[in-house]
């Protein structure tokens, strides 16, 4: 734990559950009114930013003394993303983990994602679930430019690339009729910490090719 100037404080965690623990620990204590007034929580892989503070340093020494209770998985929205899965990775995905490309989307689609943290672009959720057997590497050479709406892996996130840009990330599918990052939405992002994700295969039962199964849908979706 650091201070990151005179009313920052970065949480480093031992590793992502214990992250995202407090982070969610935060956000009850905020919502309670026990937390200091603080302007701005941004979680990542395994920090918290608090930013804004009055007193950095008085809820420095209070932290280490805090009991974080896991996560809760129950009460966070569910985002359904229908997926057309023509990626130029997924052969390669498929040989890595040793399956077929059938067996990589099948998997893909029967994992309970959740966003552990947003980066690298304004609307990028970084997607836990995935089990540690099916970690991939990143590109030894990153593309200069992925599309918007690109479903990618690496190591064992997943995610969806809300705009064109350089990346790296082993790329599976693409979403279909659904906007991660929109200014005039509130919130902007689609994902944000904590949310829920199921992909679903563009033009099954359970997703549509217009997209319409893309968006929130509720406390305990599937």
């Amino acid at each position: 734990m650091r201070r990151a100037g005179r009313r920052a404080l970065l949480v480093e965690a031992p590793d992502a559950a214990t992250a995202e623990a407090l982070h969610a620990e935060l956000l009850r204590r905020r919502a309670a009114g026990t937390l200091p007034p603080v302007r701005e929580l941004v979680p990542g892989a395994r920090t918290v930013l608090l930013d804004g503070l009055d007193e950095p340093g008085r809820l420095a020494a209070e932290l280490p003394h805090w009991h974080l209770p896991p996560a809760s998985r129950q009460a966070a929205a569910t985002v359904g993303i229908p997926v057309r899965y023509d990626g130029p990775d997924l052969p390669e995905v498929a040989a890595l983990w040793g399956v077929s490309t059938e067996e990589v989307v099948r998997v893909h689609t029967g994992t309970a994602f959740r966003v552990a943290f947003c980066g690298f672009a304004p609307g990028f959720g970084y997607l836990t679930g995935l089990d540690e057997r099916y970690r991939v590497p990143r590109r030894e050479s990153p593309r200069t430019r992925v599309p918007a709406g690109a479903v990618a892996l690496a190591g064992t996130y997943a995610g969806v690339y809300p705009r064109p840009s350089p990346g790296g990330w082993q790329l599976i599918g693409t979403a279909v009729g659904t906007v991660l990052w929109d200014p005039g939405r509130e919130p902007a992002a689609l994902l944000t910490p904590g949310t829920r994700v199921r992909f679903t295969e563009a033009g099954s039962a359970a997703g549509s090719a217009d997209g319409s199964a893309a968006g929130p849908t509720g406390e305990g979706a599937r």
